[in-house]
């Protein structure tokens, strides 16, 4: 449970550094393209950078090109769950749409942990518990990333 409520923390913080590296990122290349390409290349240099941060410094495991393959699952489950949120806030119980996406955006932050939990960290040959490489495992340290 310490080890979860750690991860949740760390997951938190990436979040905070991604979210400043893609707007960074969006800044940087607005001036110098239209805004729509800033946006989209920002966001997919923020992914990559999130991946890299949440496989070394969240889940503590190693990056492989299966993962990275599966990681855009969870800016696409964060799209969805803050999109309906924001459509039920505003809609349904009539929330103001200048805060709404705040609140919608917090309420995906457990879908979005659980998510990119279960694409980052490895499981055993069984499908339960840590696997070859996982944060539990001790395996991560002397092993060689497929990625970096």
């Amino acid at each position: 449970m310490r080890d979860q409520l750690g991860q949740i923390i760390r997951f938190g913080v990436v979040g905070g550094i991604n979210t400043g590296t893609f707007f960074g990122c969006y800044l940087l290349l607005h001036p110098w393209m239209p805004y729509f390409a800033a946006y989209t290349l920002a966001f997919l240099l923020s992914m990559v950078g999130s991946f890299f941060l949440n496989t070394y410094f969240t889940y503590r495991t190693r990056p492989t090109w299966k993962k990275f393959a599966l990681f855009p699952l969870t800016n696409v489950t964060n799209y969805v769950v803050q999109s309906a949120g924001l459509y039920a806030l505003v809609t349904w119980a009539g929330m103001d749409d200048r805060i709404a996406p705040l609140v919608a955006a917090v309420v995906a932050i457990p879908f979005t942990y659980v998510i990119s939990r279960r694409i980052l960290v490895s499981r055993g040959p069984d499908g339960t518990g840590p696997g070859d490489g996982g944060p539990e495992s001790g395996m991560e340290e002397r092993r060689p990333s497929r990625l970096a």
